[in-house]
């Protein structure tokens, strides 16, 4: 397994977020931790996802990266971007509905920024249940194949 890393940037207001290698579960409660201290900050303006070096995104992820959109959406700010270049991870961004909460594009916009490792959170058991189930819940309300994906899990999380 190729462990994977999230790296971030936030220069003049744009807010960089990249994913490398396989994100799973266990990069989640730092991720969700750390998307909800940028997109509460005054300081970003701007929202772009850099996919372009991953090549495994779980769906806890997935649905943490779907809840940045929502959430910048919420604030008012300009629709998220989204970078993707590998067909695979495109399709999966796709089939989960991205493209009604993010611009894609398919190359990297030419820019300079120094990007810095979102350090690594632990948390309990029930906070990254929880984490998980509200991950899950903001894909669910992307579209119907969603909510059919991932009910079940849900139901079972919550009766936990």
């Amino acid at each position: 397994m190729n462990q994977g890393s999230i790296h971030y940037a936030l220069l003049d207001n744009h807010y960089v977020i990249k994913f490398t290698g396989e994100v799973r579960l266990t990069q989640c409660s730092s991720l969700g931790t750390h998307i909800e201290k940028v997109i509460s900050s005054d300081e970003c303006e701007h929202v772009l996802v850099d996919v372009t070096e991953a090549t495994c995104l779980d769906s806890t992820t997935l649905g943490l990266i779907a809840k940045l959109a929502v959430r910048a959406k919420n604030r008012g700010l300009p629709t998220p971007m989204v970078v993707s270049t590998h067909d695979d991870v495109t399709r999966t961004l796709l089939s989960m509905g991205f493209d009604q909460i993010f611009v894609f594009l398919d190359v990297l916009p030419i820019t300079q920024y120094e990007l810095i490792q979102v350090p690594l959170i632990q948390e309990s058991a029930e906070e990254m249940q929880q984490r998980i189930i509200k991950a899950h819940k903001v894909l669910m309300s992307l579209n119907d194949s969603n909510y059919e994906a991932f009910n079940s899990l849900i139901a079972a999380l919550e009766e936990k």
